[in-house]
């Protein structure tokens, strides 16, 4: 709004600049008019800008306008901050470096000083967390927090606090208003400190003469990529470009499959005026902190790699409906390799099964669709594993993989209320022993599905105490039941139980501001053998149990600059958790609970 009347003044003012000045009556002098709203004591007009392409064609625009090569010169022209109608009704002011609602140069709003078309733009995100929460926790071996007690599962509080500053910064050619950047360099550092308290002994770090709680502070290099546009391929400006260093890429639309910050390169563009988007990939993964999550830049490289390839299509089957198919090869070639994480557990090869490295090939053939049908909101996503391991988990064999994923969340709008159902299903391995292995495990998941990270599930992590060593049911910010030493440092693994999700769920927005959020969702496991195998347990039932969330989102100024998140989430266990995580005389439930404030400028 604070541009459009400048534009629709335009034309007008430019015709009354061209026409000439009426005749003199016969016999009287001629009189120079002045055409209304010039000033000559302003500076002259800048020279026009030497940017190709900024504007379009003649023929793209009405006759009665005049286009404009760039965005910021009208109201600096205008001084418009000293115009009431402007300061008063459209709220512009003179531009100041914090200010971010209004033209900045600090944001890329504006061309950096002494330039037509370089922009810089920096950003910071805050973001704090605190989260006390319940879960089974195994007493230590060696020794325990409170001497004389005998049990499997101690107690079952614990806390944990962490801030972490997300800074960036973009220097980038070209203006994007109709077409991509000609080429972009970008930076983006995390830095996160983290404080965790459990009740036991052992879970935290490997040594057990250590206080069961642990402080840490990492810095994370997030982004670290250079992008070039290679061509335009239409008058709309479909375009090719490639995109080198390490950078955000998600394979499908709810990361299910593989959501990370990996080193490599990317070819990318769209054709048919947007409607097709496509990615053809090459990634080796990097090194994670323990503790934080974050990429640790300045240790060895994984053998971990990942060829990518996505064609995204709007408008197919139906209008308003995106398409994607995806092709994923993850290779990974780290059987001899031995990693230890921070805290002195080891995580490649797991200490599960027969305790040997791996490698394996696992090729992912996905269908998914985001969008809507009529009134039906619908998200779905369909993937067929197939791989081969060496050194399989149990027999040591060579093995093949054959795993199938399914998930979708259909919903549908009532006003101000959205009712959403879940439905997850992962193919679990019925025979450890056997050739095939069809556990479906992801390369690296992040999903924002069934209450994302309220979830109970979703957002805890769950010990597989008495079955394997530093090995977890289930990764943090995961769904997937895969039986991994660690989603950030471990292996994928295809010998696993399955996940089956079933769930519904609500989103009410009381006010611009509030949104309130439910969840229900129950959760069982595939095939059971594995975990029976492991435990040397028999008759251990599916059953997981039920996942119970609410969440609050409030805005206090409708935007994304500041946001206040709180959720509770809770776990009653069916029968097949309580077989293999409920102790007598111990919790019965869990519980979890998140506060979270993000500051983003």
């Amino acid at each position: 709004m604070r541009l459009l009347l400048p534009l629709l003044l335009l034309p007008a003012a430019a015709a009354a600049a061209q026409a000439p000045s009426p005749a003199a009556p016969p016999g009287e002098p001629a009189v120079e008019r002045r055409v209304p709203g010039i000033r000559p004591d302003l500076p002259p007009p800048e020279p026009p800008t030497d940017n190709p392409g900024a504007v379009p064609p003649p023929e793209a625009w009405p006759a009665d306008h005049l286009p404009v090569p760039d965005r910021w010169r009208i109201l600096d022209s205008l001084e418009a901050w000293k115009i009431p109608y402007f300061r008063d009704v459209l709220g512009v002011r003179r531009q100041r470096a914090l200010d971010p609602y209004n033209q900045n140069v600090l944001k890329g709003d504006k061309p950096l000083p002494g330039t037509t078309d370089w922009f810089l733009l920096l950003g910071a995100i805050s973001d704090t967390v605190v989260e006390p929460r319940s879960f089974p926790i195994p007493v230590g071996i060696q020794t325990s927090e409170r001497p004389g007690e005998l049990d499997v599962f101690g107690r079952t509080q614990s806390t944990v606090v962490a801030q972490t500053l997300l800074v960036s910064a973009s220097l980038f050619q070209g203006s994007t208003l109709f077409k991509p950047v000609e080429q972009e360099l970008k930076a983006a550092l995390a830095l996160q400190f983290n404080h965790v308290r459990v009740p036991e002994r052992r879970v935290l770090r490997v040594a057990p003469s250590l206080p069961p709680e642990r402080s840490d502070a990492f810095v994370g290099v997030q982004e670290l990529f250079y992008d070039r546009h290679l061509r335009d391929v239409s008058d709309r400006y479909d375009f090719d470009s490639v995109r080198i260093g390490i950078q955000p890429f998600t394979a499908d639309f709810r990361g299910f499959l593989f959501q990370d910050n990996p080193l490599g390169i990317r070819l990318f563009g769209t054709r048919d005026d947007n409607r097709v988007q496509y990615n053809l990939a090459a990634f080796v993964r990097l090194e994670k902190d323990t503790n934080s999550g974050l990429n640790a830049l300045l240790r060895p490289l994984r053998r971990d790699y990942v060829l990518a390839a996505n064609l995204y299509r709007q408008d197919l089957p139906f209008p308003a409906l995106t398409s994607q198919l995806v092709v994923l090869w993850n290779l990974n070639r780290e059987a001899g390799d031995i990693q230890v994480d921070t805290n002195g557990f080891p995580v490649r090869p797991a200490l599960i099964g027969n305790l040997r490295g791996r490698d394996y090939d696992a090729v992912y053939l996905g269908a998914n669709a985001d969008g809507r049908i009529g009134r039906l909101n619908l998200t779905a996503s369909a993937y067929l594993l197939l791989g081969e391991e060496r050194n399989s988990v149990f027999t040591g064999e060579r093995a093949l993989i054959r795993a199938g994923f399914l998930a979708a969340e259909p919903s549908m709008d009532f006003d101000w209320v959205r009712l959403r159902g879940s439905l997850l299903f992962a193919t679990g391995d019925g025979d450890p022993f056997d050739d095939t292995h069809h556990g479906f495990d992801a390369v690296f998941e992040n999903p924002l599905f069934a209450g994302a990270d309220t979830s109970y599930w979703i957002r805890q992590t769950i010990p597989f105490a008495g079955g394997g060593r530093a090995v977890a049911v289930n990764g943090r910010n995961g769904i997937l039941n895969a039986l991994r030493s660690s989603k950030e440092q471990g292996q994928s693994n295809f010998v696993n139980p399955g996940t089956i999700l079933l769930g519904a769920g609500a989103d009410l927005d009381l006010t611009p501001t509030l949104r309130l959020s439910g969840n229900a969702n129950h959760l069982r496991f595939h095939c059971t053998a594995v975990l029976e195998t492991l435990r040397q347990q028999g008759g251990i039932a599916p059953a997981i149990g039920y996942d119970l969330s609410t969440a609050a989102v409030w805005r206090p100024f409708m935007h994304q600059n500041i946001v206040v998140r709180g959720s509770a989430a809770m776990l009653v266990p069916g029968r097949g958790f309580r077989q293999l995580f409920v102790a007598e005389n111990r919790a019965k439930r869990f519980a979890s609970v998140l506060l979270n404030l993000v500051l983003s400028y």
